[in-house]
């Protein structure tokens, strides 16, 4: 497959997004951790997701008999022997969302673990978009129920201390021949549809027709006039800017 990908900060900020892109693989990541709270980690969100994705493109490639869950539980594991003593049965140490699709043979296999969409058009055009939205269902968004219902059944599951979580996300695998690309990306990006409006059709076509990179600037755009006059009102819940990451995967014939 031939995969063209970009990221980009929230204006200000440092990149607690990620991506990589590997032989036959692409995954996406949305660092996060809770501000003005012990994490018991000595190290940074993209410390984090640096390593994740450094132990996740190598079981990709030397362990291509696993399954993705198993091969994400492997990169979690990884990264836990990289944090020396912090202290990970901390409920807020640093922790990332993490989606991938992988080219097997004639198939096409993706993992999508916590709020990074991964979206798929179809050889005759039809659009379908892969959430996991366990998050979407907590009862509670204050600092202390999110860190309560991490990587807890009945909450939500995302890739920081637990290998379990690598179990609990959403799971599928396609047809490659079925297939005409698939875009990975943050929600800083998938904001676009959940807060501004539009539909996958129209974020799969811009991603095709004028790359990730536009697709970013389009979303930064949209952010940039929320809360003004003529723009959209600010979001209820969640930050006004974001990261911002997606990466275009398009399948040859």
């Amino acid at each position: 497959m031939d995969v063209i990908g970009a990221t980009r900060p929230a204006p200000g900020r440092v990149n607690d997004d990620g991506f990589v892109i590997g032989a036959g693989f692409a995954a996406v990541f949305d660092g996060c951790t809770d501000p003005g709270r012990d994490s018991g980690c000595s190290h940074d969100v993209p410390w984090l997701v640096a390593r994740l994705a450094g132990h996740l493109s190598a079981a990709l490639l030397h362990r291509p008999d696993l399954p993705l869950p198993e091969v994400l539980a492997e990169a979690i594991r990884g990264m836990c022997g990289d944090h020396g003593d912090c202290d990970l049965s901390n409920p807020d140490s640093p922790s990332t969302t993490v989606t991938i699709l992988r080219e097997t043979g004639d198939r096409l296999e993706y993992l999508a673990l916590a709020d990074s969409p991964l979206v798929l058009r179809d050889v005759d055009g039809k659009v379908t978009a892969v959430v996991d939205d366990q998050v979407d269902r907590l009862p509670s968004y204050t600092f202390d129920a999110v860190a309560y219902w991490r990587n807890r059944p009945g909450g939500f599951w995302v890739a920081s201390t637990s290998p379990e979580a690598a179990h609990r996300g959403v799971t599928g695998e396609v047809p490659r021949a079925s297939v005409r690309d698939v875009l990975l990306m943050t929600d800083g990006v998938s904001r676009l549809v959940d807060r501004y409006g539009y539909d996958w059709e129209r974020v799969m076509d811009l991603a095709d027709e004028a790359g990730p990179l536009a697709l970013i600037e389009t979303v930064h755009g949209e952010d940039a006039r929320a809360g003004t006059a003529g723009g959209r009102p600010e979001p209820v819940r969640g930050k006004r800017f974001d990261d911002a990451t997606a990466v275009l995967c398009r399948i040859p014939d």
